[in-house]
């Protein structure tokens, strides 16, 4: 899966192959070495790749939200060679508000189940933003030995105006087919949906609550500079984001989230979420506050129940243990954004760097990213949570 040294060289990717020389100047003496990461391809994608999932025979997909509308493909395929194609093919990838179901407007992200299949999530918006296509949010089960759409679970009747659906999990164990969806929300009111996949039952749950709403006067710093929007001569400021980030606990009972713009991880029991005969205000006063654990997009868990952190002001990999202590494993400059984590049943530890921060809207309308986006990895002492 590795790209040859050669090619990287020979192709002008020599930035990505090896990590930025250190200053000579010791480290400070830490309980535990911090590593660098290993490239395990760079991916020409056409677009911002924050989403990230690997099946089980080694094939990687990627997914590129429409922040504009104009990008040309939103789900695609990493090849060997690092390109990337249109995933299942070019006319699915092709928004259609005439036929809702059966197009792909805006999808952050995709997960494989313990049986292979892909679940991907569409926000359904157009051009990034604005109201949500009515039939446009939804979950797809994809067969990738077949390529197609296996089935579609419309997600209408758990969003709002200005929805703006970003992570999701998949629970398919035990009779249950259950699905649990972070919405960040456009104006940083976010929400979690859960899903039931069999009977196609959504309840929206912790609208605007404390633990699912973007906090007010927070920066984050990102390659040593304030992600700021900036448009024009408009005055800076600092984005919005809600209920981004999600894990499941290695028994599916407890679901792990935290907003964008925050420093602080959450949990809350899953049974509760997703039985709509629970108050809402039960849901809530369920939340945990489990504390700070840094500025971070991607969530992930493992089977020892340790929570991987995507710590994006430090271009770092961070894990919080289940007695609350947070260490980092590994940091490397090429971790730009870091965002979506994959663990693999060989136990490599994978995270996508989406260079979310070069972008026009955090420039002043100056497009920073730099193709191709590096996916990196690294060896850990667990399996994955499937």
């Amino acid at each position: 899966m590795r790209l040859d040294r050669r090619r990287l060289l020979g192709t002008g990717l020599a930035a990505l192959a090896a990590p930025a020389a250190r200053a000579a100047t010791p480290s400070p003496p830490t309980s535990r070495p911090v590593r660098t990461l290993e490239l395990a391809i760079a991916a020409d994608a056409p677009s911002t790749p924050t989403g990230l999932a690997i099946a089980r025979g080694g094939r990687i997909f990627v997914m590129m939200p429409r922040f504009t509308g104009a990008e040309p493909i939103t789900l695609g395929e990493v090849l060997p060679d690092g390109s990337v194609k249109p995933y299942p093919d070019a006319a699915t990838n092709r928004p259609d508000p005439g036929a809702p179901q059966a197009s792909l407007f805006h999808v952050p992200n995709g997960v494989f189940d313990r049986d292979d299949t892909l679940w991907v999530l569409d926000a359904g918006l157009p051009e990034g933003k604005g109201r949500p296509v009515p039939g446009g949010p939804k979950i797809l089960a994809i067969d990738i030995a077949r390529n197609s759409v296996r089935r579609t679970v419309p997600l209408d009747a758990g969003v709002v105006a200005d929805s703006s659906l970003n992570d999701l999990r998949v629970d398919m164990r035990d009779g249950r087919a259950l699905a649990y969806v972070t919405d960040q929300g456009q104006s940083g009111a976010g929400a979690i949906l859960a899903v039931d996949l069999d009977s196609g039952r959504v309840v929206r749950r912790l609208a605007d609550h404390a633990s699912t709403r973007s906090e007010e006067g927070l920066v984050k710093f990102v390659e040593r500079r304030p992600v700021m929007e900036r448009k024009g001569d408009a005055p800076e400021k600092s984005p919005k984001g809600g209920a981004n980030g999600i894990a499941l606990s290695p028994d599916g009972g407890r679901l792990y989230y935290a907003p964008l713009m925050s420093r602080r991880l959450y949990a809350v029991d899953t049974a509760a979420l997703r039985d709509p005969d629970v108050p809402d205000a039960a849901v809530a006063a369920a939340v945990r506050d489990l504390g700070e654990k840094g500025m971070t997009g991607g969530l992930t868990t493992d089977s020892q129940d340790r929570v991987y952190l995507s710590l994006q002001e430090h271009n770092a990999v961070g894990r919080r243990l289940p007695d609350g202590t947070v260490e980092v494993l590994a940091a490397d400059d090429r971790l730009v954004w870091a965002d979506t984590f994959w663990i693999t049943p060989d136990r490599w530890l994978y995270i996508s760097a989406a260079q979310v921060n070069r972008r026009p809207e955090f420039n002043r309308g100056r497009d920073l990213q730099q193709p191709p986006y590096a996916i990196l990895r690294m060896r850990i002492d667990a399996d994955p949570v499937l």
